[in-house]
């Protein structure tokens, strides 16, 4: 399976490069082209992450803010967190020694089917109950 193919999540830190111009100017691009023209699985709680940090790093408006989150419900999957995500992600520490909330966006991501996870803040490549591969578009070794 390649990276582009089956779905996939994507991480508040991939969403924030995209939309911070100037934060990483070489992230900035693959970023962008990253969530170009395609369907993402995403959490309640990335679109609350990117939605504090485009209060706090680029100053958006409440106006922006809330043209975003209609713009996030509308073009893609957005996963509410529920009992059995909150439970599996406790398991998912105890076996693979995960923050709490990497644990909460894995649990998420597999509740979904989602095959590919981008984000810059796990390790390139890990497999996760043998579906969900943790791909950083960053390292070079992501095709995007």
């Amino acid at each position: 399976m390649t990276q582009n193919s089956g779905l996939a999540f994507v991480d508040t830190n991939v969403w924030l490069y995209a939309f911070i111009r100037g934060q990483s100017p070489g992230k900035t691009p693959i970023a962008q082209a990253i969530i170009s023209n395609r369907q993402f699985i995403v959490s309640t709680q990335v679109v609350s992450e990117v939605c504090v940090n485009l209060i706090r790093k680029a100053s958006f408006s409440e106006t922006q803010i809330r043209e975003l989150v209609v713009a996030f419900f509308q073009r893609h999957t957005v996963i509410l967190l529920n009992e059995e995500i909150i439970l599996n992600a406790s398991s998912l520490r105890e076996r693979h020694g995960l923050a709490y909330w990497d644990s909460l966006l894995i649990s998420t991501a597999l509740s979904a089917g989602a095959t590919n996870f981008y984000s810059e803040d796990m390790q390139d490549g890990q497999v996760f109950e043998g579906k969900l591969r943790i791909v950083n578009p960053f390292t070079g070794n992501a095709a995007g």
